[in-house]
Formats: structure tokens, C-alpha cells, sequence
């Protein structure tokens, strides 16, 4: 009965294989490298009660009111001031538009962009949320693979051909391109001028995903997609602030030409009115006291530590066997690891899982459901003791299962 009352775009929904596997790894013991959750013992509590007071105190009559679809103006206008002073980038206010966190922002561009059939080009892996949000609206995906300069732009060039003679443009390339999740990579900057170049050529957009750009422990950033083109002609880029601050925020923001933040204040009007006015209004005064880049700061202190553990653990206890490799970021919240060919991660889950051990597997991450022999784990979650004991364990079962 059910079956026959739901919409096509409501039968093709899937669940989140990472937040299916979160609730399986909630069991005591269990040592996650899964979720790509902040610490949460670096939350900046302190810094949060007070802008929090400050905030219903001195305004708390408009911040617990409705607000403006585009979002607060002051946090925009904090937004604006806070890539020219960290990238020299010059926006407008009429550029910028607060989202309930990223993965809103990914819904709202596909929204107005993607019809039913149309094609998109991912990386192959590329980040599962992107994934969820194109196939809800029924988009075709093209792959490209990654190496350690980010998505390979000859395969892109070859992908953007063969769908030119297919009359299949798409509507945009969706790329991951600082610390990717979930391989860690970067896209180099000589990658990033090819991909804009290619957009033009092609007559497309780049959707630019950039969680964790500030996140970086080593090593000089590229330039971002937006600060390389003329005006922002071809490139939407996404913001969140759930891994510099809170995700139960939930807060993220959006960066493009202005007749596409129109569009997307249109179709935010049909989701949810506005961002949670309140928790946007906490975000402004942390950012207007310029505490923000004292907390990533720490942020960065830390992390880099739990990378250089996750790194030197695996040197240390994984077995030497062909094929298997991880990447080696400069930031960000992931790694990649992966195995010989022949081995399933899916299929070893359920071992790791009995052994205290969950990572998530890397088929999640592809949008064809390929390359099982990979997986992802997460470096910023786990203390350093644990991501020692964790990559203990992993190595065992990864040992155990090539040999069966």
C-alpha cells in the first residue's frame, strides 16, 4: 500500500551507510575509527555559555524570533570579513547564504541545478553525503579517480568528452578539493586551475565542498576554486562550521554569484524557512571577538598529534602484503586505507566489530558501489592512546582475513 502512494525520488532514498554503521559501533569497547566527528572534549564550552549569554541578554527578542532566509547579516557580514583577512578573497554580502550545515547547502545546489537524469562528476571516492544528495534527485554519476594531487584532470577531460558526445553535459563536477573525504588528498593548485579551466571549456559549474580547509597541519593551502575565477562565474562553494565549532550547531553556509544565491533562497524558503536564527547570533559574536582562529588553533595543535599517531601506528603493526597502502594527509579528519585486491571490507566488518574495532567501508564512498577493498578511517574522534590500541586491532584482523 505504502509502496504505491511514494513518490519515485522517496523509493530510490537509501539510508546512510556511515550513520547505520554509527549506530552499530555505539557499544562500549568498541574503538571507532567510523565517524567523522569532532573531539569532544575541545568543544570551546566556555567561549559558547558566554556568547550565549551575551546573546539572550542583549538580543535574545530577534534571536529567538523567525530570520531572514539568506541568514543573519551580521555572521554573513563576519563570513565576508573573515575570507578576506584569512585568503584575500573579496565577497558581498549578496554572495553569502547561511545553510542548516553543509549537507543542506549540497541539497539546495542540487535542488535547483539537477533534473531527473541529468549527469554530475564525482570523485571516485568522493564524500557519501554529495552521493546521497545527487541520487535523491535522480542523477546520473560520472567517477573520476583520485591520486595524491586530488581528482586526475586527464580522466576528467576524457569523462567531460565522452559525455559531450553523449549530448550529456553535466551540470556541475562536485569536488572535495581540501583533505578530501574520504582520502585525505588535496588538489594541487596547478589540478584546480586545469578543473576551472575544463568547467569553461565544457560549459559547467564546480561544486566546491570545503569542510575542512582551515584544518591543515603541514604544508602551504592552494588557492580556493572561487578566488581562481572571474567573479565566482563558475564555482558554488559550501562551508560548514561542524568540524571548527559544533555540529550540533548545525550550521554551514554557502559562496556564490548572487543570481545563484537567489535561486537557493528560493528553494531554502520551501525547506525551512531559516538557519535556527539563535545559534547563527551565537556563531557572530564568537567570530566578532575573533575567537574562532584561537579555537582552530587548538584544533590544529591537536589533531596534527592524533594524525602523526594514526601514521606512525600504522607503520608500525600493519602486515607487509602487496597492494595494501594508505594515504598520508596534510589536514583534515581521514585517511585511506587500502587493501589487496581480492579483500572485502564490507564482508571483514563484522570481524573488526568483534575484534573492538569499526571503520567505515569504502564501497559507501563510490558511486557504483566499486573498490571494496578499501575503507576510511578517522584520526580526530579517538584519543591517541586508543588510536594506538585501534591500529593494533585493525592490523590483526586485516592479517587474519588475507590469510583465510
Amino acid at each position: 500500500m505504502l509502496e504505491d502512494k511514494l513518490s519515485v525520488r522517496a523509493k530510490a532514498m537509501k539510508r546512510s551507510e556511515i550513520r547505520e554503521l554509527l549506530k552499530l559501533i555505539a557499544r562500549p569497547g568498541i574503538i571507532s575509527f567510523a565517524g567523522g566527528m569532532p573531539d569532544p572534549t575541545l568543544f570551546p564550552l566556555d567561549l559558547v555559555e558566554e556568547a550565549t549569554t551575551e546573546v539572550l541578554r542583549k538580543e535574545g527578542e530577534t534571536a529567538l524570533q523567525y530570520g531572514a532566509t539568506e541568514g543573519d547579516a551580521g555572521l554573513r557580514e563576519e563570513i565576508v570579513r573573515w575570507h578576506k583577512e584569512r585568503e584575500g578573497v573579496e565577497i558581498s554580502l549578496d554572495q553569502v547564504m547561511i545553510t542548516t550545515a553543509s549537507q543542506q547547502g549540497l541539497d539546495l545546489v542540487t535542488k535547483i541545478f539537477v533534473d531527473s537524469g541529468d549527469g554530475l562528476v564525482v570523485g571516485y571516492p568522493t564524500y557519501l553525503g554529495g552521493l546521497q544528495a545527487f541520487n535523491s534527485y535522480g542523477a546520473k554519476l560520472y567517477g573520476v579517480s583520485l591520486d595524491d594531487k586530488g581528482m586526475r584532470t586527464d580522466i576528467l577531460r576524457d569523462v567531460l568528452e565522452e559525455m559531450k558526445g553523449l549530448w550529456e553535459i553535466p551540470k556541475f563536477i562536485y569536488i572535495v578539493p581540501d583533505f578530501q573525504n574520504p582520502s585525505g588528498v588535496t588538489m594541487t593548485e596547478e589540478r584546480r586551475k586545469e578543473t576551472l579551466e575544463l568547467a569553461r571549456k565544457y560549459d559547467t559549474f564546480i561544486l566546491s565542498d570545503t569542510p575542512y580547509r582551515v584544518l591543515r597541519y603541514k604544508g602551504t593551502s592552494s588557492s580556493q576554486f572561487f578566488a581562481l575565477g572571474e567573479d565566482m562565474e563558475r564555482v558554488v562553494s559550501v562551508f560548514s562550521f561542524s568540524k571548527i565549532l559544533f555540529p550540533g550547531f548545525r550550521l554551514g553556509y554557502v559562496i556564490a554569484k548572487r543570481e545563484i544565491i537567489d535561486k537557493l533562497v528560493m528553494a531554502k524558503q520551501a525547506t525551512d524557512l531559516c538557519t535556527p536564527p539563535f545559534t547563527q547570533a551565537i556563531v557572530r559574536r564568537i567570530m566578532q571577538k575573533d575567537a574562532l582562529t584561537g579555537h582552530i588553533e587548538k584544533l590544529v595543535s591537536v589533531y596534527s598529534k592524533k594524525l602523526d599517531a594514526m601514521l606512525s601506528a600504522l607503520s608500525k603493526y600493519m602486515p607487509e602484503l602487496p597492494g595494501l597502502s594508505w594515504t598520508k594527509p596534510d589536514g583534515g579528519l581521514f585517511l585511506w586505507l587500502t587493501l589487496p585486491k581480492g579483500m572485502d571490507t564490507g564482508r571483514m566488518f563484522e570481524t573488526a566489530i568483534a575484534n573492538k574495532v569499526a571503520y567505515v567501508v569504502g564501497s559507501a564512498f563510490h558511486h557504483d558501489g566499486g573498490q571494496r577493498n578499501t575503507m576510511r578511517l578517522n584520526f580526530s574522534y579517538p584519543g591517541i592512546e586508543e588510536i594506538e590500541e585501534g591500529i593494533g586491532l585493525l592490523a590483526k584482523v586485516i592479517s587474519e582475513e588475507s590469510r583465510a
